[in-house]
């Protein structure tokens, strides 16, 4: 691929938009931004723009534009799929649009600059006696307008829903550079297309997220948080469908780990502890929020459920401390991958009454075709989405399994697809999974993003070379 220079002048103008402190062409800092955290792209851009506010964002996207020079957003470049990798032109760093611009308590909103990191804006709710429900392991660095760009879902989607349902209006500045002011904090408004879904999901191909007005809620005065030991992801479900029945609407999480991510997880540290005496298959990381008090409905689920055989063995956290610790063991798993070699890792999601089917043909099939291959399954289950990994068996070489990469992929979501089920569930498309795009997506549903974009970005200069 021909790297095209941004020209000089272009680069002089955008300098003095943001003033010194909004730009960089230092190689070492612009290497941050270039480079996929986990090291799987490297991209190239010939300078880093931080903007302050909405304005200069619009601004430099105007000139960029009336040039066809291709612009890529980014946030806390946390994402999973290389829709952050700039590939040219100029990258825009949202990490200075980092206002908390209103709190509404009797409204239960927010409204935040996209650059706001995640853990930020969930403290800032805390400080007013609200909560903010979406939760993912990068919530220290990843910043909002990254997660509604990428439509991320978390840990507390069955209760909340994704990134898509927190959120009641949007600020987005478009291809052209001009600013969308759909910063609506209604709950009803029935005017027309619904153009915030436009952009959530979207990973910036179609404008840049800057502003948002998201959904808050009353704190919870009661959670619970139990690890579960059980046979197989059978038991799993069939526990969740009890819990649902039975607590109602306080069941917040509920997800699922193999065995092999557990000893995965123990194996790298000993700063967690291990609850039970002995391994088991499967386990089952449940959270229950409430209002009243809840620890005793929890008990009863739990000692009827290993009466009647159901689980082998359960551990309700007496304090925040102890579920810290059961948290961390689940968000450990995809940090301690890394030590076991290279990976292959899938994010499907499939009707949760199909999560058993899956995992039972995914396990079966992948280890047929690679013998000695490490799965590592985990996720959430209570959404029917599933981080599928597999990891290099110790017999075989990194490049000869890196090799099997399409077969394994081919196959993990073929199994998916006839369940009903998704490729992509919660990571997005991004560089990584186009080619599925046009595989699994009717060229219906191809042709209409396509004029979605063609309409909206016809220069294409926005985020280009990602989804489609």
């Amino acid at each position: 691929m021909i790297k095209m220079k941004t020209p000089e002048h272009i680069l002089t103008t955008l300098k003095e938009i943001v003033g010194r402190k909004g730009w960089t062409n230092d190689e070492d800092k612009i290497e941050n931004h270039i480079t996929e955290w986990r090291g799987m792209w490297r991209g190239y851009c010939d300078i880093v723009i931080s903007p302050v506010n909405t304005e200069e964002v619009s601004s430099v996207i105007k000139v960029c534009n009336a040039s066809g020079i291709p612009v890529t957003p980014q946030g806390g470049n946390t994402g999973l799929v290389g829709a952050a990798v700039p590939e040219g032109g100029v990258l825009i760093s949202l990490n200075r649009l980092n206002r908390i611009r209103d709190i509404d308590i009797h409204n239960n909103t927010i409204t935040v600059d996209a650059g706001c990191v995640l853990n930020e804006i969930q403290i800032a709710a805390e400080n007013v006696e609200r909560f903010f429900p979406l939760s993912l392991g990068a919530e220290g660095s990843c910043q909002i307008g990254g997660n509604l760009s990428t439509n991320a879902g978390g840990i507390r989607v069955l209760r909340y829903g994704n990134a898509r349902d927190l959120v009641l209006g949007l600020e987005v500045v478009l291809p052209d550079g001009r600013i969308w002011n759909g910063l609506r904090a209604l709950r009803k408004d029935n005017t027309g297309y619904d153009l915030k879904h436009l952009f959530i999901g979207a990973e910036g191909t179609l404008g840049v997220i800057t502003a948002a007005v998201l959904k808050l809620f009353p704190c919870q005065k009661d959670c619970k948080t139990a690890l579960i030991a059980m046979d197989s992801p059978k038991e799993a479900l069939k526990l969740m469908k009890i819990i649902e029945t039975e607590a109602n609407d306080d069941l917040s999480s509920y997800e699922i780990l193999n065995r092999e991510s557990m000893e995965l997880v123990l194996s790298q540290t000993s700063e967690l502890i291990y609850p039970f005496n002995n391994l088991h298959n499967w386990y089952a990381l449940v959270e229950l929020t409430s209002p009243t008090r809840i620890e005793q409905e929890l008990e009863s689920i739990l000692s009827n459920a290993f009466k009647d055989k159901l689980i082998n063995d359960a551990v309700i956290a007496n304090n925040k401390s102890q579920a810290i610790n059961f948290w961390k063991i689940r968000e450990a798993i995809p940090i301690y991958q890394s030590k076991l070699g290279a990976s292959i890792k899938h994010d499907i999601s499939v009707p949760v009454s199909k999560v058993p089917e899956f995992l039972h043909l995914a396990i079966q099939l992948v280890r047929e075709k690679v013998p000695e291959i490490k799965v590592i399954a985990f996720g959430h289950l209570g959404d029917g989405n599933i981080h599928f990994n597999l990891s290099q068996p110790p017999t075989k070489e990194v490049d000869a399994f890196l090799n099997e990469r399409p077969s394994l992929n081919h196959l993990v979501y073929e199994i998916a697809a006839k369940l009903g089920g998704s490729f992509s569930a919660e990571h997005g498309i991004g560089k990584l999974k186009r080619n599925e795009m046009h595989h699994y997506c009717s060229k219906t549903e191809i042709r209409v993003m396509q004029k979605l974009k063609e309409n909206i970005d016809p220069k294409g200069t926005m985020n280009p070379n990602k989804i489609l």
